[in-house]
C-alpha cells in the first residue's frame, strides 16, 4: 500500500511536468528513481503479454508487465493533469520566474544526486554525460523546420516524439515544434478528429504507428543498455537532464508563435532568449527559491527511501 502511494505521487509529479515547458515526464521519472523500472515495464508490453491476456491468464500478465506499478503511476499522472497542473499553470502565469527558479534548483540537485548512481566515472560515462548534455543543448537551440505531411515524415515524427517523451530532458511537444509539424498534428488534426475528418486520420494514424514503434523499440534499447552498460546509460541520461537546465534557466524571454486560426488559436513557445539578470530584491528572492528547490532534493535524498531498480538490472562500470 505504501509503495502504491509512493508510485501514485511520483506519477502525479510526472503529470505536473507536462505543463512545464522543457520538463518531460521522463525527467521526473529519472530523478525520482523509477525510470529503470518504468522502462522494464514498458519493454514487457509485447506479444507475449498480449497472448497472456487472450488466454485469460490475467495474473501472469499483471506480473509480467508490473501492472500494479503502471496503474498507480498512470492514476497519478491523470489526477495531476486535471488538478495539480492547473495550480502550476496559475503559478506560471503569476510567478513565472520563481517557478522556473524552484525547478532549476530541483533539477540541478537531481543531476548531482542521480549522477552518484554511476559506479565509476571512467572515460565511457564521462563521454556519455557530455554527449547527452550536448544533444539536449543543441535541441534547445534548434530552429523549427518546415511543415511536412508525407507519410514517412509523419512516421518519423511519431517515433521521435515518443522517444523524446521517454528520454529525460526532452519535451515531446517541443520536438514536434522543431520538426515543423506541431500545428499539423496537435492542432489541425486534433480539431479534425472531433468532426471525424478523414484528413485528420490520414495524419494521426501514421504518427500513432510511429509512436508505437518508438515506444517498443526505445524501451527495449534502453532496457538492454541499462542491463549491459548501466553506468554509461545513467551518465548519458544525466547529461540529457543537465542539458535541459538551459531551457529551465529562470531569466529568459520566450519566443512565441501563434498556431491555428479563428477560435482555435494556440500560442506555443518555440525558443528562448537567455540573459543574466542585474541584481535586485526580486532576483535575490528567485535565487533563494532556487536554493529551496536544491535543498528539497537534498532532504529527499537524505531521508527518503532508496531508489528503485529492476531486480534483473546488472551494474556495469
Amino acid at each position: 500500500m505504501k509503495e502504491g502511494i509512493s508510485h501514485f505521487l511520483k506519477g502525479a509529479a510526472m503529470g505536473a511536468a507536462n505543463v512545464i515547458p522543457g520538463v518531460s515526464g521522463g525527467t521526473v521519472a529519472f530523478i525520482t528513481g523509477i525510470y529503470e523500472r518504468l522502462i522494464e515495464a514498458l519493454r514487457s508490453l509485447d506479444g507475449g503479454a498480449v497472448k497472456l491476456v487472450l488466454k485469460g491468464r490475467i495474473r501472469e500478465f499483471a506480473q509480467r508487465v508490473d501492472l500494479s506499478f503502471l496503474i498507480a503511476l498512470g492514476l497519478g499522472v491523470v489526477v495531476s493533469i486535471v488538478s495539480l497542473a492547473s495550480l502550476l499553470e496559475y503559478l506560471f502565469e503569476k510567478h513565472e520566474t520563481y517557478v522556473w527558479a524552484f525547478f532549476f534548483g530541483l533539477i540541478l540537485a537531481s543531476v548531482i544526486f542521480v549522477g552518484r548512481q554511476v559506479g565509476r566515472w571512467s572515460i565511457g560515462p564521462v563521454l556519455g554525460f557530455l554527449i547527452g548534455a550536448a544533444i539536449a543543448i543543441a535541441v534547445a537551440l534548434l530552429k523549427p523546420a518546415a511543415e511536412n505531411d508525407s507519410v514517412p515524415y509523419l512516421l518519423l515524427c511519431g517515433v521521435i516524439a515518443m522517444a523524446s517523451m521517454i528520454i529525460p530532458g526532452l519535451s515531446g511537444s517541443f520536438v514536434l515544434l522543431l520538426l515543423g509539424n506541431y500545428q499539423l498534428i496537435m492542432i489541425e488534426s486534433v480539431i479534425g478528429l472531433k468532426s471525424l475528418d478523414p484528413a485528420a486520420f490520414a495524419i494521426l494514424v501514421p504518427v500513432g504507428i510511429g509512436a508505437v514503434i518508438g515506444l517498443l523499440l526505445l524501451s527495449r534499447i534502453l532496457s538492454w543498455v541499462f542491463r549491459t552498460h548501466h553506468d554509461l546509460a545513467v551518465a548519458l541520461l544525466t547529461g540529457f537532464v543537465a542539458g535541459s537546465l538551459l531551457i529551465i534557466w529562470p531569466w529568459k524571454n520566450a519566443i512565441i508563435e501563434t498556431f491555428g486560426a479563428g477560435e482555435d488559436i494556440k500560442e506555443k513557445v518555440v525558443g528562448y532568449d537567455w540573459y543574466l539578470p542585474a541584481f535586485s530584491p526580486a532576483v535575490g528572492l528567485a535565487v533563494l527559491v532556487m536554493l529551496l528547490g536544491f535543498v528539497a532534493v537534498y532532504l529527499m535524498e537524505r531521508f527518503g527511501a532508496n531508489r528503485e531498480k529492476p531486480s534483473e538490472t546488472d551494474s556495469d562500470s
